[in-house]
């Protein structure tokens, strides 16, 4: 297939597109590249795909010509990004990927692979939960997540078939590292300082999933009939990987022996509590398979961070970080408050 992935060059963009060219797809990528400068180690060569460097604001109806299937992946990434400017939140990851699902579907395009959150379900308690429980997002991000999946099964037809993925957090090593994600944090914390620390008190429950099968749950889902998942949500987090937050700490801990737990100053509940079942999924691709856990994920980011040279400097920096990224992006007038390039390179890249 011919596949727009919109967001190519971010987090997880970077890990899918190899995976893409690998299974026998054309993929085309878009992306703003605000994050060019935020690569861990050698960055990646662009093989067997073209880029387009555009904001997926400006697309335009042309750009989806001959397109198979959307992976959408490009959006304000987090919740503390989401709180910079929640308007900004929601005219990119609400009012734009509204306009790219009626491009795509005015264009002819098949299947629209939306990248979603288990944030959407918010403070949800104790209880495991799968696809039907009541949706509670808490922050912009979310909200705009919620609201996208929404509209996306009021565009759903016989002719253009979305899902989407609400993928647990995050975690394991991507070109276009985070540490701004619970996991990576840990780690980094543990490499760089010797110090596991908490910014909350440990007890909050997170579902977590590595980024390299996040990436294949997006090539599996391309190879299915669209009838197996037409107008649906699925959650993409692999059995018991739900885990309280103090218990991510003593996974890092054994991945970096010698180092202390401690709570970060002030740190206390936090309110984005959930924990979520990914049996859904499973059950309708019995041949899927997830690859990693945490306790193999934590050891991997361990090797990768001292194989680059990671260092307290460069962790408590802005480069691997979203919203301090963004900020100094902002500040220096590389792109103006509505996160636009002010530069005049908007056209195709390599």
């Amino acid at each position: 297939m011919r596949v727009l992935v919109t967001g190519h060059h971010g987090y997880l963009g970077s890990v899918l597109m190899p995976l893409l060219v690998a299974a026998g797809h054309e993929p085309i990528g878009v992306d703003a590249d605000l994050f060019v400068d935020c690569t861990l180690g050698t960055p990646p060569a662009a093989g067997g795909w073209r880029s387009l460097r555009r904001d997926l604001r400006d697309l335009e109806r042309e750009d989806l010509a001959g397109v198979d299937a959307v992976c959408h992946l490009g959006a304000l990434s987090n919740d503390p990004l989401g709180d910079l400017d929640p308007e900004l939140t929601y005219d990119i990851n609400l009012a734009g990927s509204i306009r790219l699902a009626e491009l795509a579907r005015d264009q002819g395009v098949e299947r629209f692979l939306f990248s979603s959150s288990c944030s959407n379900y918010g403070a949800s308690g104790e209880n495991l939960l799968d696809e039907q429980a009541e949706l509670r997002p808490l922050t912009p991000y979310a909200i705009s997540k919620v609201k996208f999946e929404a509209e996306l099964a009021r565009l759903a037809d016989d002719r253009f078939s979305p899902v989407a993925l609400r993928n647990a957090t995050a975690y394991g090593v991507s070109s276009r590292l985070r540490v701004d994600i619970v996991l990576n944090n840990l780690v980094a914390w543990a490499v760089t300082t010797g110090r596991i620390v908490l910014q909350s008190d440990g007890s909050p429950w997170r579902p977590i999933v590595h980024a390299e099968d996040i990436a294949r749950a997006f090539v599996r889902l391309l190879a299915a009939p669209c009838e197996q998942f037409h107008g649906e949500a699925f959650n993409i987090v692999p059995p018991e990987e739900n885990y309280r937050v103090r218990d991510l700490a003593r996974l890092v801990s054994e991945a970096a022996p010698g180092c202390e737990v401690v709570l970060a100053e002030g740190a206390g509940p936090d309110p984005r509590n959930y924990r979520v079942s990914g049996a859904k999924f499973l059950a309708r691709f019995p041949d899927f398979a997830y690859k990693w856990t945490a306790a193999a994920g934590a050891r991997e980011l361990v090797a990768a961070y001292r194989a680059a040279g990671m260092d307290e400097a460069m962790f408590a920096g802005p480069r691997f970080k979203r919203l301090p990224w963004l900020q100094r992006l902002i500040d220096s007038g590389a792109v103006g408050p509505d996160l636009r390039r002010r530069a005049t390179d908007a056209g195709a890249g390599a």
